[in-house]
């Protein structure tokens, strides 16, 4: 297993107590971009918060199966009963867009923008769709950090 900077790098400090707050409690996370390359940052921290007790959702077009979890090709092929709590994304910040608009229509409370997926205007429409907003943190390095 990678070192924490190699996956994610540590946040600033900014936002920490209400991060504190949604990684304190394992809930179920909808992982879009799961990769089942286990040295890809996807898979490392969704079995990192697996591991943690977090329910974890793989969401992939081209995967069926990872880690022994059923992938689902997209937000909306999940179960309405999942109760998706945090839709984390490891996708390139252009083709977040269409996640947002998925994420909105499952009712995921919180869409958490992994580094490197960051988009303005796709965080802007997860805001207007009333979604909580997480960018430029890594799921992982903050629950090691702030939870532990």
């Amino acid at each position: 297993m990678s070192e924490t900077p190699d996956a994610c790098p540590l946040p600033d400090k900014s936002g920490d107590d209400r991060v504190r707050e949604i990684l304190e409690k394992p809930c179920v996370v909808a992982v879009v971009g799961m990769s089942s390359k286990r040295d890809r940052p996807s898979n490392e921290v969704a079995l990192y918060l697996k591991n943690q007790g977090f329910t974890i959702i793989p969401v992939h077009p081209a995967e069926k199966e990872i880690e022994g979890m059923k992938v689902y090709p997209d937000l909306e092929s999940i179960p309405g009963d999942a109760n998706i709590t945090i839709v984390d994304l490891f996708v390139a910040g252009p083709r977040t867009g269409p996640v947002v608009e998925q994420a909105g229509r499952i009712g995921a409370p919180i869409i958490w923008f992994q580094p490197g997926t960051e988009n303005p205007e796709s965080e802007t429409r997860a805001r207007e769709l009333g979604m909580e907003v997480i960018s430029g943190r890594c799921t992982k390095a903050d629950h090691q950090k702030l939870v532990g």
